[in-house]
């Protein structure tokens, strides 16, 4: 697949739309549908839409395993450490009321903070099964 000229220029032309999209859906949960599941998804198919033309080793080379793991670990703890900071002011786990000035801006903070971390983590964790469903069906986990 990796040298039909129409997969690689529409991928090449799709892969930045479908990134910017992934962050609308990501930044637009706050006020309708959408927040960090679903833009982690979109965000890996962009990543999984390019490996898949382009080949897998070019798609490890535009996102390495090591920066993957990282990310996806980075969510997580972002997600954590929303939670332990609201303990750590004195709020139960994931409180988000004490994060801002008012109430109304801990929550707007906290649900950005969280959300950001849901979305991360999916789509680095998405990203990373995609290569390990490769790498087995390749034969390269013997």
């Amino acid at each position: 697949m990796n040298e039909n000229p129409i997969l690689r220029v529409s991928t090449k032309i799709l892969f930045a739309p479908i990134i910017l999209f992934g962050l609308y859906v990501q930044f637009h949960g706050d006020f309708g549908p959408g927040g960090g599941f679903q833009a982690g998804v979109i965000v890996a198919s962009a990543f999984i839409l390019y490996s898949i033309v382009f080949g897998v080793n070019e798609g490890k080379k535009l996102f390495p395993s090591n920066i993957n793991l990282f990310l996806l670990a980075l969510g997580g703890l972002l997600y954590g450490g929303v939670g332990i900071a609201s303990m750590l002011l004195g709020e139960e786990f994931l409180s988000y009321n004490i994060l801002g000035s008012s109430p109304q801006s801990g929550q707007h903070i906290g649900i950005l903070l969280i959300e950001f971390g849901v979305g991360l983590t999916v789509s680095n964790v998405m990203i990373a099964l995609f290569n390990a469903f490769v790498s087995f069906k390749s034969g390269k986990n013997k």
